[in-house]
């Protein structure tokens, strides 16, 4: 047996002497393989404080949520979602399109599913609406008292919605609600207008080129929608006047001209798609100082991209037929009639007379939207070849869009028109 050594330490000047008697300790010498197995402790415990250290010092010093989009495309890739509920990360959304495409699955109108419709302004959504609640072949059709402009879209068997929109249940969220306001919003509300239940929600929504979509907003406005009543809800409160300054003084801006309407910066209408499907949370709301204006466009259309690709459905309003298509062989439903294509609008005509400066300082203020754009069409086309490969019938089903035995005839529609210009001026 080894003979124990022992050495006393004098521990002079320090305050850790008041805690020994006479200031003096005795330590004893370790073997080498008890001080092999401290050494090897001290050494991942040194380790493990590092890392800590790297991990809280990266959250302190990166920017809330900015980390989390810092890529400088798309966020991590997700699967496409058409048809499905969206699934977010807090489950406030629902199905994607991918869920929907499979064999066994269904939109279920008689369980607890929700389509949602985040209507943008000037994209064809009130028409789009309006097939919604007139033309659809349901087994309980929508009903629509022409005392009221709102539509009951019931279930088969049940008093509750299976359409949360303009023409069903309102701007419960706010005129004109984006993707952030949708999202903390729809659940709430249909608590409070039916019972508490778990529900799956369904985003659907149209898009339009950018371009025509910024031109129709300008004589819209000049015909003096205003749009006031938008709450801009983001993290709890409403955007304040110095986040969202107004374009003009008094009650609209009608008869304004083209120019005035570029140049004002607070002008909602540039790259109002991206906005309004992107997470304004990522990227501080309407709080401009809450990261470089390079930084904000680039999460927000990453953002707005990847929102798009989780919906159960979206259409262009350019391509109304590919999209008529596609939303009822998701959703297994069939309208009454068929969309039909109106390429002549009043911002068609407004297209024509613009400059060469007019056109290019357009095409810059929309930069984010025409991009956001271009990736929703391939997305439209991906998916519209994959629902066609699927349907042995396609070339029948796709002739005869919209025709069903004792319906009505197709209507015609004009995307600038037929907007209620009552609510567009609250």
């Amino acid at each position: 047996m080894k003979n124990s050594k022992s050495v006393s330490v004098q521990v002079l000047d320090s305050d850790i002497a008041l805690l020994l008697p006479n200031g003096v300790y005795e330590i004893k010498q370790m073997d080498s393989k008890s001080s092999s197995s401290n050494r090897l402790k001290q050494i991942c415990l040194f380790c493990l404080a590092l890392c800590l250290f790297g991990i809280f010092g990266f959250g302190y010093f990166c920017p809330e949520k900015v980390c989390a989009l810092s890529s400088k495309d798309l966020p991590p890739s997700i699967k496409d979602s058409l048809g499905k509920p969206l699934l977010l990360e807090s489950n406030k959304i629902g199905l994607s399109y991918d869920d929907m495409l499979n064999d066994d699955f269904a939109f279920d109108m008689d369980s607890h599913d929700v389509m949602v419709f985040l209507h943008m302004q000037k994209t064809g959504g009130t028409s789009f609406g309006k097939h919604l609640v007139h033309d659809l072949d349901l087994k309980r059709p929508c009903k629509c008292p022409l005392t009221r402009k709102r539509c009951y879209c019931f279930r088969p068997h049940s008093n509750q919605s299976w359409l949360f929109s303009r023409y069903t249940t309102g701007w419960k969220c706010g005129l004109h609600a984006d993707w952030t306001e949708l999202t903390g919003c729809v659940d709430e509300k249909l608590d409070e207008l039916e019972d508490v239940v778990k529900r799956r929600y369904f985003y659907i929504t149209l898009l339009r080129e950018p371009v025509s979509r910024y031109l129709s907003e300008f004589r819209h406005v000049q015909r003096g929608a205003t749009w006031k009543g938008a709450r801009h809800f983001c993290k709890g409160r409403s955007a304040t006047l110095e986040e969202v300054p107004p374009c003009y003084d008094g009650e609209n801006w009608e008869g304004v001209e083209l120019n005035d309407f570029i140049n004002c910066d607070g002008n909602l209408a540039a790259n109002r798609q991206t906005r309004m499907l992107a997470d304004l949370e990522l990227v501080g709301c309407y709080d401009k100082s809450y990261m470089s204006k390079s930084d904000r466009d680039r999460i927000m259309l990453a953002s707005a991209k990847k929102n798009l690709q989780s919906m159960a459905f979206f259409g262009l309003t350019e391509l109304q037929k590919i999209s008529q298509y596609i939303f009822e062989e998701t959703f297994n439903l069939r309208f009454a009639i068929p969309f039909e294509q109106n390429n002549s609008t009043v911002s068609s005509s407004t297209l024509t007379t613009l400059t060469a400066e007019q056109s290019a300082k357009i095409a810059e203020l929309n930069s984010l939207d025409i991009a956001l754009y271009n990736f929703a069409k391939k997305l439209l086309l991906a998916r519209f070849e994959k629902l066609k490969s699927r349907d042995g019938d396609f070339e029948e089903r796709f002739e005869h869009l919209g025709v069903l035995n004792g319906k009505n005839n197709p209507t015609g529609f004009d995307w600038d028109k037929i907007d209620d210009a009552n609510e567009d001026r609250k």
